[in-house]
């Protein structure tokens, strides 16, 4: 036992003095301790966020994100329909609207994207345009040490020297634009690097730009524009003009750093507008004769004329006044019980349908002894079908009014909002209902009576100004001329280098090869680089191929 003890010591010992070496796998050295390094993980968040990948998700993204822009109404542009959207859809227009579908382009999660697109594209293109600007200042690619073994190659004899040869080459290219430098050679040699079609990257550039550009012009139309729209009786003095204040519109949309009082106080007047469709009921033509006055010469300044139509906007003080919307608006006369008049105005219903049957509601809150209110709908061209009243047609041919009225409070007075083309039966008594022709009136019972005057035209304008408009529009043509760049314009190269004749050449002539390389488009290189080839060739007094 002592003596097993001792070898192995001895062992052990030699094992030592060897340097430690033992077929014993030895244990694996501690793990070194990793320091936690903030700002190394702030750098590499920002190469992925500046990265060209990262640029097109996110642009992806953002189509993405706009599609529910295009498929739902949007408050900011027909909030009318917004509120017949919500109408026909009860149960799903609130989950939308919770997720600020109804108004995408302002929505926290859209502006996340859009700035997020927006560094990313700044982050990605300052390194690129430092390098496309180090490559422009640098000098062409040195001609390689085997031209053959290039896509596009040839080569040829002449009595030129060497350095003649390539000047002429030189002199040829550089009027065909390209980007020349040559270099001497050994052995009395000279070679000649040529290279093209750097606007291809200028243009890549120039579009990405651009599209900074124009995410710039869309943030400043957010930022500092405004948009409101307004319903115009044609023909009623009160609710048919208009005058560029935040308490004239119906509903106003103001940029996030836009003051109400940079509204420019113009005012325009509705005076007649014109709907007519096609035999078959598809509109043919919507025209808004309207006359308006810029804030510049006030109140006693010239009225102007104008005729407003769709996609022929309104253009003063810097806003655009578009049309956007049409319908009916029912005059109605409506006494209470004591004689008196309490309504006599055109009260606007909404389109529910492509032939114009309209629903609304009529508020007389001044009618004595109580408050009378009448809910209902319009059908310009009456037909009577097995599930009642429709219309057959969106002109005005046999027009009817279809009402239930009610008595008692209309619950104006609660504090609580209410749509002015909805009647709240809270608190109202039903009464009768009456379908009426143009010109009858309706004697309610218990006093009272309703009146239906005639049928006026309203339409639904909208004014906005969007300062980013002209550098949104100037980066879409910069846009358009990056595409046609970058797609149109090839990078190619070109090398020509001429050496004195040797190993079975002719004594005291020059050996010319040329070599040339296309990034894209080889085929339609081939075609340049042997026009090219024949050009050199008459350049230096027609030698032979």
């Amino acid at each position: 036992m002592t003596e097993l003890t001792t070898e192995r010591e001895l062992t052990t010992e030699r094992e030592r003095v060897a340097g430690g070496l033992s077929t014993q796998p030895s244990p694996p050295p501690p793990a070194p301790r990793r320091r936690r390094q903030p700002l190394a993980a702030a750098r590499n968040a920002w190469r992925q966020l500046t990265s060209m990948r990262t640029a097109l998700l996110l642009l992806f993204l953002l189509a993405l994100a706009a599609v529910p822009g295009a498929a739902l109404p949007q408050r900011g542009l027909n909030p009318v329909q917004v509120a017949d959207y919500f109408a026909a859809h009860p149960r799903l227009a609130p989950v939308l609207d919770r997720f600020s579908l109804f108004d995408v382009f302002a929505a926290p999660w859209f502006a996340a994207v859009y700035l997020l697109l927006f560094v990313s594209l700044v982050g990605c293109l300052g390194p690129r345009i430092r390098l496309h600007a180090r490559a422009l200042r640098a000098r062409p690619p040195a001609a390689p040490q085997h031209l053959e073994r290039l896509p596009h190659t040839a080569g040829w004899e002449t009595e030129a020297a060497p350095q003649a040869a390539v000047a002429a080459a030189r002199a040829l290219l550089r009027r065909r634009r390209w980007r020349t430098d040559v270099r001497a050679e050994a052995g009395g040699g000279a070679s000649l690097g040529a290279e093209k079609g750097y606007l291809r990257e200028t243009g890549n550039l120039l579009f990405h730009v651009a599209l900074v550009g124009l995410l710039v012009g869309v943030a400043m139309g957010g930022l500092f524009g405004y948009k409101g729209t307004r319903l115009l009786v044609a023909g009623d003095e009160a609710s048919g003009s208009f005058t560029n204040t935040v308490t004239q519109y119906d509903d106003f949309h103001p940029g996030r750093l836009f003051s109400g009082s940079r509204l420019a106080p113009f005012a325009f007047v509705l005076d007649r507008f014109t709907a007519s469709y096609q035999p078959s009921g598809e509109a043919r033509q919507f025209i808004a004769d309207v006359r308006y006055l810029p804030s510049a010469q006030g109140a006693g300044g010239r009225w102007r004329p104008y005729r407003l139509q769709v996609n022929h906007p309104l253009t003063v003080d810097g806003a655009s006044v578009y049309l956007i919307g049409h319908g009916y608006a029912v005059h109605v006369t409506v006494r209470g019980a004591d004689g008196r008049v309490a309504l006599d105005q055109p009260v606007p219903f909404l389109p529910k349908d492509q032939n114009f049957t309209s629903v609304g509601a009529i508020k007389v809150p001044d009618a004595r002894p109580a408050q009378l209110g009448f809910s209902g709908f319009l059908t310009p061209t009456t037909v009577a079908t097995p599930s009642g009243l429709a219309s057959a047609y969106p002109g005005l041919r046999v027009p009817r009014l279809t009402l239930l009225a009610y008595r008692g409070d209309l619950g104006l007075d609660s504090g609580r909002p209410q749509s002015v083309y909805q009647l709240s039966t809270g608190g109202l008594r039903r009464i009768q209902s009456k379908t009426l022709a143009p010109g009858q009136t309706w004697r309610l019972p218990g006093g009272g009576s309703l009146t239906f005057a005639g049928i006026d035209q309203w339409i639904t304008v909208q004014v906005g100004s969007d300062p980013g408009n002209t550098p949104a529009l100037a980066a879409s043509g910069a846009i358009l001329l990056g595409l046609v760049l970058s797609l149109r314009v090839r990078r190619r190269r070109l090398w020509v280098r001429a050496v004195p004749a040797s190993d079975g050449g002719t004594a005291g002539r020059t050996v010319v090869s040329v070599g040339g390389l296309a990034r894209t488009d080889t085929d339609a290189f081939a075609e340049e680089f042997a026009e090219l080839v024949a050009a050199l060739g008459r350049s230096a007094d027609n030698p032979h191929h």
